[in-house]
């Protein structure tokens, strides 16, 4: 499978999940409460892409709010943050040469809970209005990512064994800060609205927030796809990089930068959403290799594909109830991860 793949063009192989995820999207959009054939769906979004109102003007029709105003918006924000968190995943993965490294893995998540947690149970930020969780989730992230590149610095250059401890301290940090608020919280609605915010949900996906973060998402894959032929050497390690004339370092922090922002307005739209970054790059290598000019536009699409679905089938899988995103991808992405890690077949960093 592997070999096949390997041998396809990238551009080919874009495209086919492209359609992929166009024929997702669709179907993410037929499926719910109240049940939309395609035919139906095409024609209000024509309607809009065709008209000159704004997409929240009233009196269109319940079909074209089903869709534009509840479903669409949401599962656009799905694929953006699908395929940020699953590129991040993979920068990740090379920057401390770990395959079971995830974009969480260097205290983001752990930043991005105690900012939401002091923003609903302090109010800090409240002066944000309705963004201020998500806003101060996205500084808390972004803060820990600056963190552990500094205590990565001390004492000398960073390298990947030392960003891991540093997030491992600043998580171990943050957590303790985060429990030692909610203990002292006396505020039960409060300590309800951080539980549900941590299952993560695309439910409050809004069009004015697309256009950043979609494009953040999107130049940010470029970025990355660009990178290639560093990433490629972080595998085999800084030695190997500095006898083939690249000094790893410098790109290593520019990597993490992007990364903790761009997971970070991930998490300022849909809280925590585990496990993509984690398994989609393990099923992109068993399919096209380890080579990040192939690995990086394939596993970003995939992870549109995947989190587009695990959205629809969240709203349908209990009747008139919507399951949190994060609960049904830590349910079908754990036993999925421990298969692969059973079942690997590509090579990592030489091993």
């Amino acid at each position: 499978m592997q070999a096949f793949f390997s041998r396809a063009g990238v551009a080919l192989l874009c495209l086919l999940l492209a359609g992929l995820l166009v024929a997702a999207l669709f179907w993410a959009l037929s499926i719910g409460t109240v049940d939309l054939p395609p035919d139906v769906i095409a024609a209000a979004i024509l309607d809009q892409l065709t008209g000159n109102t704004p997409i929240e003007t009233a009196g269109k029709g319940p079909v074209h709010d089903i869709v534009w105003l509840l479903r669409l918006p949401r599962l656009l924000l799905a694929a953006i943050i699908g395929a940020g968190l699953a590129t991040c995943g993979v920068i990740m993965q090379a920057i401390v040469k770990n395959p079971l490294a995830d974009p969480y893995i260097l205290g983001i998540s752990a930043g991005a809970s105690l900012g939401a947690t002091s923003a609903v149970l302090l109010g800090i930020g409240a002066a944000l209005g309705e963004n201020a969780v998500g806003i101060a989730a996205f500084l808390g992230a972004f803060a820990v990512s600056v963190g552990v590149l500094f205590i990565a610095n001390l004492g000398g250059r960073a390298n990947a064994m030392k960003l891991l401890l540093g997030g491992m301290a600043l998580s171990a940090v943050c957590s303790a800060f985060s429990s030692f608020i909610v203990y002292f919280a006396n505020d039960k609605e409060g300590i309800q609205t951080i539980t549900y915010w941590m299952m993560g949900s695309l439910a409050g996906a809004r069009w004015d927030h697309m256009a950043l973060i979609g494009g953040i998402v999107a130049l940010a894959v470029l970025f990355f796809w660009t990178q290639s032929r560093i990433l490629n050497l972080m595998l085999l390690g800084d030695e190997s990089a500095i006898t083939l004339g690249t000094d790893l370092h410098p790109y290593r922090q520019a990597y993490l930068i992007v990364s903790a922002l761009v997971v970070g307005f991930a998490v300022f739209a849909a809280g925590m959403i585990g496990f993509v970054g984690l398994v989609v790059p393990h099923v992109v290598r068993m399919l096209v290799g380890t080579d990040h000019k192939r690995l990086i536009p394939v596993t970003a699409l995939v992870g549109a594909i995947f989190l587009v679905v695990a959205d629809g089938l969240c709203r349908v899988l209990i009747p008139h109830t919507e399951l949190p995103i994060g609960i049904l991808i830590s349910l079908v992405g754990a036993p999925a991860f421990i298969y692969l890690m059973v079942k690997r077949t590509y090579g990592f960093g030489g091993q």
